[in-house]
């Protein structure tokens, strides 16, 4: 007969387990060693479901979860949270003293922030990984860095217009001044244009120094992806320094020239069209780099002051781009990065604004993800014991960093009217060719 007292010890229990391993059933344990068959049901499934940790006796009140002798503030709780997911548990804390709790009734801070850890009611912490890119050395020499920024938009006869300006920071020379008509904020497209006609001009710089904008980085993520524009320089053997403080710490020059150029070449015109202000603009920006005298140059031009800021030396045409872009500086570039990325509940991930679908298996899921150059793929990696998913990775050819030049590279073209904003930009990109600095 099984004994009345249905204690067992570890050790019991683990025989249990271990004569259920070897193929005995419930009811022939439970006769060998006096048991009930419900006692031995009991262990068995314990050790199945949760291994030998399963069957150690635990001691002291069952565990009910954060805030368990606090039962009747769990729902107050709960639904301040989900209103307002801003409040941490001080902020909470304070808010139920307002309701009424007090003394006793009232859990500590730390209860609070236990309890929401518990329901999955915080925020997911989203671990950083900065891009790589070259140190903030001292400048010293002509188109060792330009720098890149549009000044705000502006209203002039044609309507509001965004001017994009490219300053080299050794020489002062004005690089590039490229109106970008009917809108506040320009485009990848815009500032690829602006470059090339930089590059056409002046040759190649060694790197560029870019603000924060979201043309330029990826400000919706901890561990930021390259963005197009950032990887098409990298391709030409191009730098990209991001800086790190706002003006006039840094990019201080390139404001004082959004100064001057507006002054020079928008304020008080009267454009007949897009095309005329953008001619205007270039005839101010020749009188600025070769007549115009620079305090901070001696009362000298940039020109004249750096006589030879006129080329980097690097020359570059539209036809080489193609060429130009080396895909293995992107690879080794992209080989040095980490990006973690959360996994949505239908199993995709979004890395660079492309979908990558791991499967449903890694819903939820934190990933770390990473470049293998020798494959092209991207390798995603989960927290648990998941294996790692590799996909190729997707937006990474030629064609797609060059964006807009195809058509200009490809051969001859025609221009719609009236003039679209893409055959505008050809127009303006044709002119800048045509007058190449070589």
């Amino acid at each position: 007969m099984a004994r009345r007292t249905e204690c067992t010890s570890l050790e019991e229990r683990i025989a249990i387990a271990e004569q259920a391993a070897a193929g005995q059933t419930d009811q022939q344990i439970a006769n060998e060693r006096d048991l009930s068959v419900w006692t031995v049901r009991k262990w068995r499934r314990k050790a199945q479901k949760e291994g030998r940790s399963g069957l150690t006796p635990r001691r002291g009140r069952p565990s009910t979860g954060a805030l368990g002798s606090f039962s009747p503030i769990r729902q107050t709780l709960r639904q301040m949270r989900e209103e307002h997911p801003g409040w941490g548990p001080v902020t909470l804390r304070l808010e139920l003293e307002k309701q009424g709790w007090t003394g006793a009734s009232l859990p500590s801070r730390s209860r609070i922030a236990a309890f929401l850890r518990q329901e999955g009611l915080v925020r997911p912490y989203q671990r950083r990984s900065p891009l790589p890119q070259p140190d903030p050395s001292p400048v010293r020499q002509a188109h060792e860095e330009w720098a890149v920024d549009a000044q705000g938009v502006v209203q002039t006869p044609l309507g509001p217009v965004s001017v994009i300006n490219i300053v080299d920071e050794a020489s002062h020379l004005l690089v590039e001044s490229l109106a970008r008509p009917g809108t506040s904020h320009p485009t990848q497209a815009d500032y690829q244009l602006a470059l090339r006609r930089g590059f056409l001009q002046r040759g190649l710089p060694q790197r560029v120094s870019l603000d924060h904008d979201t043309v330029f980085y990826d400000n919706g993520s901890s561990s930021p992806f390259p963005t197009p524009i950032h990887l098409w320089l990298v391709a030409l053997g191009v730098g990209v320094r991001f800086i790190q403080h706002p003006p006039p710490q840094e990019h201080s020059r390139i404001e004082r020239t959004h100064r001057t150029v507006h002054w020079q070449g928008v304020e008080g015109q009267n454009p007949a069209n897009e095309m005329a202000l953008q001619r205007g603009l270039d005839e101010r920006r020749e009188f600025l780099n070769g007549r115009y005298p620079s305090s901070s140059l001696g009362g000298r031009p940039p020109l004249v002051a750096f006589p030879e800021a006129r080329h980097s030396g690097r020359p570059y045409r539209l036809e080489w781009e193609e060429e130009l872009l080396d895909m293995q500086r992107v690879a080794d570039y992209l080989a040095n990065g980490r990006w973690y990325r959360r996994v949505s509940s239908q199993g995709q991930v979004a890395v660079g604004g492309h979908l990558y679908y791991l499967g449903k298996d890694y819903a939820r899921q934190e990933v770390e993800t990473t470049f293998d150059p020798q494959t092209w793929e991207l390798v995603f990696r989960p927290k648990g014991p998941l294996p790692p998913v590799r996909r190729p990775i997707q937006g990474m050819t030629k064609a797609d960093l060059m964006g807009e030049a195809a058509p200009l590279v490809s051969g001859p073209y025609q221009l719609s009217f009236p003039l679209t904003i893409s055959a505008w930009r050809e127009w303006v990109l044709a002119e800048a060719w045509r007058g190449t600095i070589f």
